[in-house]
């Protein structure tokens, strides 16, 4: 890369930094810097979840997937896309109400310990540890995304461009908190979708078809990397497609349901969300084969699949369009981070420090335990990715399948099933949790992705203490259960 990419890259940076300090308030309250006050619009939510959704898995992990074993991942696209719509559909917009009608919930663990008046904590406990746990492995994935675009570009040590990465998310995590996360959110995505487009677009241009197509081409190179049922059985396919049931449970995307202006506003967020979504998916596996096409022409081969949407950036684009390709991949890996690094850091304070300290503590000073609690979260982060040796798509894979499983369903049914118990929802937790390491551990994964059965499990064991355990249920007192359908009252007549 030239001065110019360089001056791209730095123009990127700054916009982050400005973002980050005008977003700062030094008087800030806890639901201002976890939820902006649920000020956001439709515009900004869903860009903003879309970009903490896709993160470096999207541009480095799809199309090093489509490079290195064809068309068959393309399952896991169609199950994501499928998944993000039902999100919307299903879960958007009653949760975006009753987290407001179950006193005010600004987090995940703040709403099921009110939709089931738990008094004993022990939801606040459990659902924060799970957030704790998953998002720091999330995390890591991030880290490993920023180390290796640095490596790739700037010729640096992995260490260094997975420190750089860290510094300017937690720089404006730290000081905007959400409202600065889901500006740059939104400016990220807009780039992300901008690349997406023109790296397939131009690679094209640049293939030698010589009178040919370029499926004959990649049928030339591999006979099989265009069979979508390659190396796959009825299981396997499930397994790509139960991807998108992850959606139901991730607390860096639906938080913005619940951030949204109006629930009125989530048809125009779901337009824009799931058109973002969609195209930008087929921009990064179109961009997979291509590369594979132009880079065994070229007489290329790839140490590691997962560049591929870099160097084609890096070898066909001038030297500014470069850096805004290195900016739109640091983009999309920061935009995840930032999200996950503000739930965690929610979770560390609310659902822990605030939860079980007794004396009063003033907004400032709950806002500053939050803010220091992103760069913990971080540090421990970073530590683990340098021990990582698995590939960006397999941690976040594991890290999805947790919080699909432990989540997903408990969200779910807390939303649709008024008689689920606090008993329910802690055990369809926990279930779900401990199915998915389970699945990982015993090395299952490689026939069933681990999320299917984890939400299988957590769903049956909620369905089960519902409806056949509510005597067991003494997490709650008896008087509060007409509570509780006091308040899905209320949410049916605001819906």
């Amino acid at each position: 890369m030239d001065f110019t990419s360089y001056i791209a890259i730095a123009l990127y940076f700054g916009f982050l930094l400005v973002i980050g300090k005008i977003s700062y308030n030094k008087n800030a309250n806890m639901n201002e810097y976890l939820l902006d006050n649920r000020k956001l619009g439709p515009v900004v939510t869903a860009l903003s979840a879309g970009a903490s959704d896709m993160s470096g898995w999207m541009l480095l992990g799809v199309p090093g997937a489509l490079y290195a074993t064809g068309i068959a991942t393309a399952w896991m696209a169609i199950g994501l896309t499928i998944g993000a719509y039902c999100n919307y559909l299903f879960l958007a917009k009653r949760l975006r109400v009753y987290t407001e009608v179950a006193s005010d919930s600004i987090t995940i663990p703040d709403f099921l310990e009110n939709r089931f008046k738990d008094r004993t904590k022990v939801l606040r406990i459990i659902s924060g540890l799970f957030i704790l746990i998953f998002f720091t492995l999330y995390v890591s994935s991030g880290i490993i995304a920023g180390g290796k675009s640095f490596e790739s570009f700037f010729g640096l040590p992995f260490s260094y461009g997975a420190i750089f990465t860290l510094t300017i998310v937690v720089f404006y995590t730290f000081f905007g908190g959400f409202k600065a996360v889901a500006i740059t959110d939104a400016f990220q995505g807009t780039l992300m979708f901008i690349v997406l487009i023109a790296i397939p677009a131009v690679a094209y241009f640049n293939i030698n078809l010589e009178g040919t197509s370029l499926l004959s081409e990649i049928k030339k190179i591999d006979p099989e990397h265009l069979n979508i049922f390659r190396d796959l059985n009825f299981w396997a396919i499930l397994g790509l497609m139960s991807w998108g049931l992850g959606y139901f449970g991730q607390p860096h995307i639906i938080v913005r349901f619940m951030a949204i202006r109006s629930s009125a506003e989530l048809a125009q967020a779901r337009r824009i969300g799931i058109g973002w979504m969609a195209i930008g998916l087929i921009g990064a596996m179109i961009s997979g084969l291509m590369g594979l096409v132009f880079f065994t022409q070229s007489g290329v081969t790839l140490s590691d699949p997962e560049i591929v949407f870099l160097k084609l950036g890096e070898t066909l684009f001038h030297p500014f369009f470069v850096g805004i390709i290195v900016s739109a991949v640091l983009a999309a890996i920061m935009s995840t981070i930032s999200s996950q690094l503000l739930v965690s850091a929610s979770s560390v304070t609310k659902d822990f420090i605030l939860a079980f300290y007794k004396h009063e503590i003033s907004n400032n000073a709950q806002v500053a335990i939050g803010r220091y609690a992103v760069v913990a979260v971080a540090i421990i982060a970073t530590v683990l990715a340098f021990g990582q040796k698995e590939s960006v798509l397999n941690v976040v894979g594991n890290a999805w399948a947790g919080f699909g499983a432990c989540f997903g369903p408990v969200l779910l049914f807390s939303l649709y099933l008024k008689r689920m118990s606090a008993l329910a929802a802690l055990l369809g937790m926990i279930s779900g949790g401990v199915s998915v390491i389970a699945w990982i551990v015993l090395e299952l994964n490689k026939e069933v992705y681990e999320l299917l059965p984890g939400f299988v499990v957590s769903s049956i064991v909620i369905l089960a203490v519902s409806f056949w355990g509510d005597a067991l249920n003494k997490m709650s007192d008896e008087p509060n259960e007409q509570v509780i359908k006091d308040e899905f009252d209320k949410m049916k007549t605001r819906l």
